[in-house]
């Protein structure tokens, strides 16, 4: 697959088998995230990658919308520095989302991002210290529903290129 296919065809997968998947390809997942682009080549991330389910569901408890993490092959913690430090800590976690997705696309492995809202309690139930922040976690797995792997882009998704992108000025 080449990187244009899995940008089109890339979807959200919150549903997942009960299968763990390889080492293989857990660690090709996490070697994207490491391979991803950074600041000043910085690297401000640390993962955490979570197989044991009942840590995915205690992690799943600490955003709204984190459900999906609790069924999860595997969920990758992305911390960071403090991020109301320095406003690109955010952009690289979520550069270092994008290419873990992406390879795990491309190996057959749905996955969503989470919102962790309750720092304090992800750092209790993962044991981070203090100078670490938790606010994206990921949930992979193999998709329960394997048409989403070759579904067509769904019509009216998303915005024309026209209705987002500007020329020179706004």
């Amino acid at each position: 697959m080449n990187v244009a296919d899995a940008i089109r065809s890339k979807r959200a997968v919150r549903k997942f088998k009960a299968e763990a998947l390889p080492e293989d390809v857990v660690k090709a997942i996490l070697n994207a995230g490491r391979r991803s682009q950074s600041s000043k080549n910085e690297q401000g991330w640390q993962f955490i990658a979570i197989r044991d389910k009942s840590i995915l569901k205690a992690l799943s408890e600490c955003g709204q919308w984190a459900g999906h993490l609790a069924g999860a092959a595997l969920g990758v913690a992305i911390l960071t520095p403090d991020p109301l430090g320095k406003f690109q800590t955010m952009f690289d976690a979520g550069q270092a989302a994008a290419f873990m997705q992406l390879a795990a696309w491309e190996l057959g492995v749905g996955s969503c991002p989470a919102s962790i809202y309750d720092g304090e309690l992800a750092r209790q139930i993962l044991g981070f210290p203090p100078d670490w922040h938790l606010r994206v976690a990921l949930s992979f797995g193999y998709p329960l529903d394997e048409a989403k792997l070759s579904s067509a882009p769904k019509s009216g998704g998303r915005r024309s290129l026209e209705e987002v992108a500007h020329w020179e000025r706004w």
